[in-house]
């Protein structure tokens, strides 16, 4: 059993805690992060997995299998890469009314719209509402399949 929403999002507080507010690192460990995530296999970075909203490319793709959502994603820019790693590393894995119902409170407990601007802010909402239209989707197919 993986741990819940809430306790992948305290795991993140407490490593961004570790950074003190620092700026530079701040920045520097959601680009590490970025270079964590698989990579997305090209044939996945189609026009139709790009999230709109986004000033970077950022593509977001969803599989369902046995219950669960799982996402590759991917962008054209290391901090925007970064981001979208720490929402995959949330939501992935998860079934769609977990990813519905989850209340992100991470961003706002590290603080994270200081580092990022607000250009990347509203480019990190387009994620996460993207992950959540997925979570829907899945969810409605799910129950017709029943």
């Amino acid at each position: 059993m993986s741990a819940s929403i809430e306790a992948v999002q305290n795991e993140i507080i407490d490593e961004f805690s570790m950074l003190d507010g620092d700026m530079e690192m701040t920045i520097g460990y959601i680009m590490e992060l970025g270079e964590q995530l698989p990579t997305m296999d090209d044939s996945l970075k189609t026009e139709e997995n790009i999230v709109k909203g986004c000033q970077s490319k950022v593509w977001l793709n969803a599989n369902f299998r046995n219950g669960e959502i799982s996402f590759d994603a991917d962008s054209n820019t290391a901090i925007t890469k970064g981001l979208v790693s720490l929402l995959v590393r949330i939501l992935s894995g998860r079934q769609p009314h977990e990813i519905i119902d989850a209340d992100l409170f991470f961003i706002d407990k590290i603080g994270l719209n200081r580092f990022i601007g607000t250009q990347r802010s509203n480019g990190l909402g387009a994620m996460m509402k993207q992950m959540k239209i997925y979570g829907l989707a899945f969810a409605t197919q799910n129950t017709k399949s029943q």
